[in-house]
């Protein structure tokens, strides 16, 4: 008969330490001490391996058991001594030693797992628990103890009998080894079913100074600047404020093979009480952006309040901020000579191939008359002035109360080549308005439609070199140059005459390093004169006439440098960044004060603090 010899199966290097030596020594006491009651060892299968389930090697325990009882009971004849068992029911020698041959197997296996718990114990120990091998040991030999039916049934009483204190030890080991596991792999968004959350937005704190007064906050109103010798312009403006932070949440989900969109932002310079400033600065929030966008396949359809699409884009037609241009200023009603509006809308977009996209969007309207931004307002006939017609238009100083006759409709066909490797977007987009009066002096309505145009370009003309220019010009569109210009005046009998005026935007954005952003721009805004003669007196109204205010303006002009820098920046834990920015802007207005310059201009500066919130939108 051949021997089977045990020797060839014991790995040295596992019980070559004192730890290994005594789990051996307890595991092989435990292992006989809970075979020794029975006659019967594990069963082999055909081929001469161990059959490891454990509920097979059970079932094959008590069947033996069973029939040794139904043969008299040997393990009572044995506990009697008064009967020897029968020979032919004991198991051959050969058996045996295949037995306790599998059995050795086993506890190789525990005391191999034993072994790299207590290694990843002793270097977490000596301080290199930290390290990704001693973070990945640990969570691997506890998963491979409880992955297998077999040597975990063995194992449970060799962790019974086990050093307490040691026992605990390990399990803490593995405790914060998944601990450490699980910060270091934790979601950069929430999930709740099929949908991801994202939490988006970034705390600021901005300082302003400006070197004349101009009554506003970290936001400038460019159309009233200050001219020289008047009181403002003789008292300097200096600012702290964290109304520029921002809060939202960005919704991602797959439905019915479309993919899903739901943004929603908001920030703190809404509607300011009158003592905010003397106590608590309780600033309030307001709504920035929110609305849900479907594309499916080359479709895409947006509806709610988003950046409006005579916005100029970065990346298509996107309505997300990063793919649309706002300037990198942290003057928070950007540089002067930009198109935008945060307005509600319904847009439909098409998409023929990865580089083009074409848009048509519906969007909230407003008859403008002027006032807001610190821009002027027209003057009406001395007749239509003292009626009720005036309340029919927006003056600045209305809420929602303006008669609107139909969304304004703007379509947008943008391309996005790229040029040896570098990223082209050019952009053509149309605007037109519809305008309507009723004068309840002689009983008359009147209608008229305006319009406008932009050819945009962003072009990467080095890598990370970004060259800019938008150019906007419009026939009663002065609501979209940030309120800078009035979209009509007054004829004597009510009927609307159409304001002139035009904007361009231009500069560069260069990333001379990954954390290092320069930046300038330059932009202006033109608005032309529109003379009416007021019957009553034969003098002229409307806008820029001879005798208006000098708020009039007929000409702005802003140029802004600026810099951008980061700390550090990483989607786990946010980003902190410090952003730099100093303008001067001139306006001159159709008539000059009858005193003092010809131009009001003023010097601004701006510093920043700013912790973006962790996260990072999903890929699709």
């Amino acid at each position: 008969m051949k021997k089977t010899s045990l020797r060839g199966h014991r790995k040295t290097t596992l019980l070559s330490s004192p730890l290994g030596l005594f789990a051996t020594a307890l595991a092989l006491g435990m292992l006989f001490l809970m075979g020794g009651s029975n006659a019967a060892y594990a069963k082999s299968d055909g081929d001469g391996g161990t059959v490891a389930n454990k509920s097979t090697r059970d079932e094959g325990d008590a069947a033996s058991h069973k029939a040794s009882n139904s043969n008299g009971g040997s393990d009572a004849a044995a506990n009697n001594n008064t009967k020897a068992a029968d020979p032919k029911s004991a198991p051959s020698t050969e058996d045996q030693l295949l037995q306790l041959n599998e059995k050795v197997k086993r506890l190789e296996n525990i005391i191999e797992q034993q072994q790299k718990a207590m290694d990843a114990l002793q270097n977490q120990m000596k301080g290199n628990a930290s390290t990704p091998a001693a973070t990945a040991t640990a969570p691997a030999a506890a998963n491979a103890v409880d992955a297998s039916a077999t040597p975990a049934a063995t194992a449970e009483p060799v962790a019974a009998s086990a050093n307490t204190a040691g026992t605990t030890a390990a399990a803490g080991t593995t405790a914060s080894g998944a601990a450490a596991t699980q910060t270091e792999e934790a979601p950069l968004q929430f999930h709740i079913g099929a949908a991801t959350i994202q939490p988006i937005g970034f705390v600021d704190f901005t300082g302003v100074f400006r070197d004349k007064t101009t009554g506003a906050g970290i936001g400038t109103n460019f159309g009233s600047v200050p001219f020289g010798g008047t009181q403002a312009a003789n008292l300097t403006e200096f600012r702290f404020s964290p109304q520029n932070s921002r809060l939202g949440a960005r919704v991602d989900a797959d439905v019915k093979g479309a993919h899903v969109i739901g943004y929603f932002e908001t920030d703190f310079l809404g509607f300011v009480p009158t003592n905010a400033a003397v106590s608590s600065n309780s600033f309030s929030d307001r709504i920035r952006l929110a609305w849900v966008d479907v594309r499916k396949g080359q479709w895409e359809v947006l509806a709610g309040q988003s950046w409006s699409l005579m916005t100029p884009n970065r990346n298509g037609v996107s309505p997300l901020p990063q793919d649309v241009f706002y300037t990198q200023d942290m003057d928070t009603n950007y540089q002067l000579g930009l198109t935008w509006s945060r307005q509600a809308g319904f847009r439909f977009a098409y998409h023929p191939t990865d580089n083009v996209a074409f848009a048509v969007a519906l969007e909230a309207p407003e008859q403008y008359i002027g006032g807001s931004g610190g821009g002027p307002t027209i003057t009406f006939p001395t007749a239509l002035g003292a009626s009720t017609i005036t309340s029919e238009f927006n003056n600045g100083g209305t809420t929602l109360g303006v008669p609107d006759e139909a969304p304004d409709v703007i379509a947008k066909l943008a391309f996005d080549p790229k040029v040896a490797d570098k990223h082209f977007h050019i952009e053509l987009v149309g605007l037109e308005r519809n305008f309507k009066d009723y004068n309840p002096l002689s009983k008359q309505t009147f209608n008229a439609t305006g319009g406008g145009g932009a050819i945009n370009f962003n072009l990467e003309i080095f890598k990370h070199f970004n060259l800019i220019s938008n150019n906007y010009y419009s026939d009663g569109g002065g609501r979209y140059i940030f309120g800078q210009a009035p979209d009509f005046v007054l004829r004597a009998d009510g009927s609307l005459s159409l304001i002139h005026s035009s904007s361009t935007l231009d500069g560069f954005e260069a990333q001379v390093s990954p954390k290092t952003l320069f930046f300038a721009y330059y932009g202006g805004t033109y608005i032309q004169k529109n003379l009416i003669v007021d019957p009553a007196n034969g003098h002229f109204v409307g806008y820029g006439f001879p005798g208006s205010s000098s708020s009039n303006n007929r000409a702005l002009q802003e140029a802004t440098f600026g810099l951008n820098q980061t700390f550090w920046s990483d989607p786990k834990f946010g980003k902190l960044s410090l952003i730099l920015q100093y303008s001067y802007l001139w306006r001159s207005p159709w008539v000059r004060p009858s005193t003092g310059p010809d131009t009001a201009n003023i010097n601004m500066f701006w510093v920043d603090l700013r912790y973006t919130l962790p996260g990072q939108s999903p890929k699709y």
